[in-house]
């Protein structure tokens, strides 16, 4: 028998078991049954119990887990009246980042003056002492090799202005 054969036989066999309604009498007899029958009574839904409101009220306090911090007002330093930031300053452009993403790179020396280098920013930028940058009116206020020195103007939280050294130290090896 040959390949053409073989598949005649199996098509005609395939669309020989799709034909008659035979095979679906007893579906349509219990179909009819079940749409004839009167539904059962449904148990209603079993109520539920109410319990009492309970408000968690330690919410606010102190973790447990945490060591307590004392806050000690005497040895906080105090802002100042006299220290304030410029707000008539032309902000420059740096000053819309925040410090943490700059990191020192290099110097750079000519008969201008000295030039730290800062990556950050999307870029490496040149800055001299007097420059500002971050965004708590971060003023540069030295230079060396090794690392710059920044005043930031920082709010002590009640209504007075600190002053606030930082420094960026070279990274090696950038």
């Amino acid at each position: 028998m040959s390949l053409r054969n073989l598949a005649i036989v199996l098509l005609l066999g395939v669309l020989g078991g799709c034909g008659g309604d035979d095979d679906v009498a007893d579906l349509d007899a219990y179909m009819n049954q079940m749409r004839s029958s009167t539904p059962g009574k449904i148990e209603p839904a079993p109520t539920s119990r109410s319990y009492p409101v309970f408000t968690y009220s330690a919410g606010n306090l102190r973790s447990p887990f945490s060591q307590q911090v004392r806050i000690d007002r005497a040895g906080q330093k105090q802002g100042s009246r006299n220290v304030s930031p410029d707000p008539d300053r032309v902000k420059q452009y740096l000053e819309g980042f925040n410090i943490e993403q700059f990191e020192m790179v290099g110097t750079l020396s000519n008969a201008a003056g000295s030039f730290a280098l800062l990556r950050g920013a999307g870029g490496v930028h040149r800055l001299k002492v007097g420059d500002y940058l971050g965004r708590n009116d971060g003023r540069i206020v030295a230079i060396s090799s090794s690392q710059v020195d920044v005043i930031e103007i920082v709010p002590d939280g009640e209504g007075a202005w600190l002053e606030r050294p930082r420094t960026l130290p070279l990274k090696e090896h950038s």
